[in-house]
């Protein structure tokens, strides 16, 4: 089965982790990570972000044994053409998208929902560390 999973993954914390793992749970599963660029997230996270540039999140996130593919995107356009070109079987999406659109949906069999594990966030990580 063809997975696709999309973000920052900035600061990798535990509810990255059991995201991921939930992808590799499906039988025979293939999960390709779509991480945003630098520019993008500075540009949608604020002049701070990431913390960790792309390329230690990319290298992180292909050490995994629940993670088979990993690439950066620089832009929406480039995103969808991503998921287009995968024709993933399933995308999987964070909790708080549910009742949204957003960018890859159509090129995918089915979308599943993947509920936020609280306390887990890198806003609220970053907070903590500032706060300290």
């Amino acid at each position: 089965m063809r997975i696709v999973v999309n973000g920052t993954f900035d600061l990798f914390h535990l509810g990255h982790l059991r995201l991921l793992e939930y992808c590799r749970s499906y039988p025979n599963s293939y999960v390709y990570v779509l991480i945003d660029s630098d520019r993008r997230v500075n540009e949608l996270k604020g002049k701070n972000r990431p913390v960790n540039n792309q390329y230690e999140r990319s290298s992180l996130l292909s050490a995994l044994r629940c993670v088979d593919r990993v690439d950066i995107f620089e832009s929406d356009q480039e995103l969808e053409e991503l998921i287009k070109l995968y024709s993933p079987d399933l995308m999987v999406k964070g909790g708080d998208y549910r009742g949204k659109s957003f960018i890859g949906s159509q090129y995918c069999s089915k979308v599943h929902y993947y509920e936020r594990i609280n306390p887990y966030s890198t806003t609220s990580k970053i907070e903590h560390i500032a706060n300290r």
